[in-house]
Parts: C-alpha cells; structure tokens; sequence
C-alpha cells in the first residue's frame, strides 16, 4: 500500500534555499491543495490541537498544520490492524518522503505542504525521523517497555521530537525549546500512558517500564496478568509522581518564555494538566473508567490561555 495524496505536480516554480550544509529546492509558496489537505486532517481529527493553534500567525499556523498531518499520518499507521511488515513498510515509505522533502522534491501532500516551514523555521530532518523511529515502535502486535531508559527513548520519539519542531516554528531559542520539549513532551506522554494503561494492555502493549514492575513484585509479562495485579495501582501512583514532577519542569520553563511565542504550548500543558488531575482523581485501582475533559473545561482552557 502506498502514500496516498500525492501531488499533482502543478506546483510553484521551484526555488533552492540554504540551509546547514546542504540545499533543499523547495517551491516558493505551498500549493493551496497542500495547504487544503493538511488543514483537513487537523479538521478531521477532532481533537483541540486545531483550536490551540488558529491563534498562531498564518505561516505558523500552516507550518504547524503540516507538522501535525505528517504525525497524525504516521500515527494512523502504527495503530490500525494491519501485519507489522505492512506497517514497517509503509512507515518507511515516510522515510523516503522525508529524505525526499530534504532533498528538495516532496511528492506527498504532506511533504509539499512541510516544504517552506522546513526552510523557514529551518526544521530538523532528525526530529522527523525520531517520529517514525517511535512509530516502528508501535507497529508490532505486542510492545513492552524494558526500562526508565527504554521509556524516555520512546517519549523523546513519539512526544519530544515533536515538541522540539514545533517550538522553532513558535520561534523560542534552541536550548529553552529543547528543554521544553523534554519536560512538556514526557509530561504528556507519561499522561497518555497512563490513561489508556487498560486499553493499550488489550492491545498487548505495556508502557509501564518491566523494571518499575518488577520493583512493585509484578514479574508477569503476560498484558492481562500485569492488568489484574493487585500491585498494580501502586506502579501507576509511582508513575504519576514523576508525571507531575514533569509538569511542573514545564510549567516553570514555560514561564519564563514569551507568553505569546508559547501560547499554543501553554494551552496544550493547561488542558493536559486537567486531564491528569482527573486520572489522579479517580485513582488507579478502577482503570477502565474513563477519564476525558469536558467541552466546559476544553472551552475554559481555550478562553483563559488562548485568549486573555
């Protein structure tokens, strides 16, 4: 199965601009299919990231539109039923297209529409790359997390990488962003774990580190083995403890920001942060009730951080 959307090959002139060590030809405006396709995705999605990011300037807005279709592409893959060799495939199908966007000649929608914030914003190649190495993560029928170490590999891929391209499109120094990345982007990983600890066990895919288990007297490997330990609940508290301790890094990184720069992150740590406190809230010993923001609080976070 290939990429779908690929380009009409209609677009603008092409233009060669500097960048590092190499050049990337890339055409002087994004073709307004481009720009239509990733919009639709974000749309699609149903999710508040749309909402945190119409109150960025158009460039940023579309850059980080087009950011956010290439990992909601990638994402869909790892996680719809399919065999592993499919998904791996497919995955790097992406990793040609990214060597080809850095190459000058992107040939999926996605690709074209990432073309000008690559160079505007001067995006890393890597940190595309480390977003489908996370993906490949996820292909396989079953996923257990080793260690701390293995955990933090995982969320630099899936959460940080995308955290870092996003803050050079918000325009924050490298050193801050970098930073902000880690702590904001384990913060929210360590979040998502945490809420689907039971519906990622269905799926054969554990995210709470073997050692932390094996230090809470859980040595089964077994998914529904783990999800019936009494012992359970204590792993997911210890989990949390560091989540929240996660947070507050970011909270007080942020702050030291321009508020303005930072304001699609600031919304995106606020609505996040209420998704946590109400996992931690009920508790960890009934992890199949659901835990979700309302559209009251989603509202709130958008009028207070968004707006005011």
């Amino acid at each position: 199965m290939g990429l779908p959307k690929w380009g009409t090959g209609d677009a603008s002139p092409a233009v060669v601009y500097p960048l590092g060590d190499m050049a990337i030809e890339t055409t002087a405006t994004t073709s307004p299919d481009a720009l239509a396709y990733v919009e639709s995705v974000v749309r699609r999605s149903g999710s508040s990231f749309s909402a945190a990011m119409r109150c960025l300037p158009a460039d940023k807005r579309n850059a980080m539109f087009a950011v956010y279709a290439f990992c909601r592409q990638v994402d869909d893959i790892a996680d719809e039923p399919g065999e592993e060799s499919d998904k791996l495939a497919r995955l790097a199908e992406w990793r040609s297209e990214i060597e080809g966007l850095y190459a000058g000649h992107p040939r999926h929608l996605v690709g074209q529409a990432l073309a000008a914030p690559v160079v505007r914003f001067n995006l890393n190649k890597q940190d595309f790359l480390a977003v489908v190495d996370g993906m490949e993560m996820d292909a396989g029928r079953s996923l257990r997390i080793t260690d701390w170490d293995h955990l933090g590999l995982y969320c630099d891929r899936v959460a940080c990488a995308v955290g870092r391209l996003s803050n050079r499109v918000f325009g924050i120094d490298d050193e801050t962003g970098t930073r902000v990345a880690r702590a904001l982007g384990e913060a929210l990983q360590l979040t998502n774990i945490l809420r689907d600890v039971g519906e990622d066990a269905w799926s054969d895919r554990l995210y709470l580190p073997q050692d932390l288990l094996r230090s809470h007297g859980i040595t089964e490997t077994d998914a529904g083995s783990v999800l019936a330990h009494p012992n359970l609940p204590g792993v997911c508290a210890e989990m949390a403890v560091i989540a929240q301790g996660r947070f507050d890094e970011a909270a007080a990184l942020l702050a030291m920001c321009d508020r303005r720069q930072m304001r699609p992150a600031i919304m995106m740590m606020e609505a996040y942060r209420r998704l946590f406190l109400g996992l931690s809230r009920r508790g960890w010993q009934d992890l199949d009730q659901p835990v979700k923001l309302s559209w009251a609080e989603k509202l709130w976070v958008l009028l207070r951080y968004g707006v005011i």
